[in-house]
């Protein structure tokens, strides 16, 4: 449990809770952009992008990709509910660079710039990851 002076930071995923620990501060990834929440932020609740969560404890920052959901604020926890979260260091590039279907309909045509959005996320929260690793 997060003490007085530090957020809790819970991501918790369909499959399993991925996170739960303190925190000085934690950025999510909006819809609309970034937020920053630090210590006593006013409640809030809000609908999540996909793209990188960072959350810091001390001088370490640990970087996280989350892939939609929604975060809520509430008494110095800060809940993440999301379909899919993967630490940075463990995205799999190959993965993320694998082409979508090439299908023509606007439904398919949405889908798969839906995908590749969230795939060049990935790769971009994996590349910062590698260089702050060198």
């Amino acid at each position: 449990m997060a003490d007085a002076k530090t957020l809790k930071c819970v991501v918790v995923t369909p499959e399993k809770a991925v996170l739960d620990e303190s925190a000085d501060f934690v950025v999510v990834p909006m819809f609309d952009g970034e937020l920053g929440i630090a210590l006593d932020r006013q409640p809030l609740i809000g609908r999540l992008g996909f793209g990188e969560l960072r959350i810091t404890q001390g001088s370490a920052v640990k970087h996280y990709y989350v892939d939609g959901g929604f975060v809520q604020v509430r008494g110095n926890v800060v809940t993440v509910l999301t379909s899919k979260a993967v630490s940075a260091k463990d995205i799999n590039t190959q993965a993320a660079l694998k082409p979508g279907h090439a299908e023509t309909t606007p439904a398919a045509q949405e889908a798969l710039e839906k995908n590749q959005q969230r795939a060049r996320a990935q790769l971009r929260i994996a590349q910062k990851n590698q260089e702050r690793s060198n």
